[in-house]
């Protein structure tokens, strides 16, 4: 289930930021686009106005003399003067109209390309916050853009196709998980007994049977661990959440702890355990098994003589369940890949020391599923820290 998971949601995360990115840009570039168009067109009406404003001044006729006549070579030249000035005066007044009327030109064209750009790409960020709203667990939904039948129409429609082959594929997988899980239940039953009463026969049997039988039945055990551990993960991510009611995720702890006294003895382990009051909301078949899971890893990937040290506090409005081991230094990057099923550290093969290789993956499920998160962090002086958070349980008012 999380083999295919992972991948496609990590591709969707990717494809995610980067239509972000592409968003910022192509609005960047269109506002650049629409606003220097914008001002190329106000500044070729504005030198339109401008030559047509300059050939069509009218050149007064008026005499400007008023004392004595005087030849008409002065009269040229004084006129042709006045002219000039006039014409001057102009210029520049016609000049600063254009540099303040090309200024705002500017500032309307990069508002209105802005603008212009902001609507051209409205259905495309509608589609984007849509396309990031959906996980997994909301593949059901679709963009179901209306409009036209045009570019961003037929793009949504080829996003939501998407979506439905999604949904199609994760559904199929989840059925075919739980189905092959629940009927191979009753093959291993009948071999589990057909083996014991072998093994119970009056006629005594040869120890090299007896030894066998052994192998075999705790090959049989590994097997159902290993489908009850795929029953528990189909469960998990389908949102699968059977008789939700709070629980005090300290007394989960204690009875984990308790349980399993006889392996912390015989592995001599020194246990510390603080536990505060933080009580949660869920399925606590699933909660039960996900602090189980830790508390078996904490066991069985620990030194003789070693130490484990597991904690519950309530951390604003979550829980936070905190399990420590000590051992040699780990490589973060591969602490990282340990959520994932059928993931080791090492040379650690599935199945070596009784684990499935399901543990880790099946807490990080179960924490997802019921809102909260899995953190594995290597321990600098070596070892490994668990951090799981879970939110609080919403008091109802009496």
């Amino acid at each position: 289930m999380t083999l295919l998971h992972g991948p496609v949601m990590s591709l969707l995360g990717r494809s995610r930021h980067s239509v972000r990115m592409r968003r910022r840009t192509v609005r960047t570039r269109f506002t650049a686009l629409y606003g220097s168009l914008f001002l190329l067109s106000g500044a070729f009406l504005l030198a339109i106005a401008g030559i047509v404003a300059y050939a069509g001044m009218d050149i007064s006729q008026t005499s400007p003399f008023t004392g004595q006549p005087q030849p008409i070579g002065v009269q040229i030249r004084v006129l042709q003067e006045q002219l000039d000035q006039v014409h001057a005066v102009q210029s520049r007044q016609l000049l600063a109209g254009a540099l303040i009327a090309l200024a705002v030109m500017a500032v309307l064209s990069v508002a209105l390309g802005r603008f212009v750009a902001g609507r051209v790409l409205r259905p495309l960020r509608a589609m984007t916050a849509a396309t990031r709203r959906i996980t997994a667990d909301s593949l059901h939904e679709r963009l179901d853009v209306p409009g036209p039948r045009d570019e961003v129409k037929d793009l949504a429609d080829t996003i939501d196709e998407l979506l439905e082959r999604l949904e199609s594929a994760f559904a199929a997988q989840r059925r075919f998980v739980a189905n092959a899980s629940h009927e191979l239940r009753t093959p291993l039953a009948t071999m589990r007994a057909s083996l014991d009463v072998a093994v119970a026969k009056p006629d005594p049997a040869p120890p090299q049977t007896i030894v066998l039988a052994e192998r075999v039945r705790a090959e049989l055990d590994q097997v159902e661990r290993l489908l009850e551990g795929f029953l528990t993960l189909a469960r998990t991510q389908h949102d699968d959440l059977p008789g939700r009611a709070p629980l005090a995720l300290g007394d989960v702890v204690s009875a984990a702890l308790a349980a399993r006294t006889a392996d912390i003895a015989a592995r001599d382990l020194t246990v510390e355990v603080a536990v505060a009051e933080a009580v949660v909301e869920g399925s606590p078949t699933l909660l039960r098994r996900m602090v189980d899971n830790l508390v078996d890893n904490a066991i069985r990937h620990n030194r003789d003589g070693g130490w484990m040290h597991l904690m519950v506090e309530p951390a604003a409005s979550e829980a936070v369940l905190v399990v420590e081991t000590g051992g040699p230094v780990l490589d973060q990057d591969q602490v990282d890949r340990l959520a994932q099923p059928f993931r080791r550290l090492g040379a650690d093969r599935v199945g070596s020391d009784g684990g499935a290789g399901l543990g880790l993956s099946i807490v990080a499920a179960v924490a997802a599923a019921h809102g909260g998160d899995l953190a594995l962090r290597a321990r600098p002086s070596g070892g490994l820290r668990v951090d799981v958070s879970l939110p609080l349980a919403v008091a109802v008012p009496a």
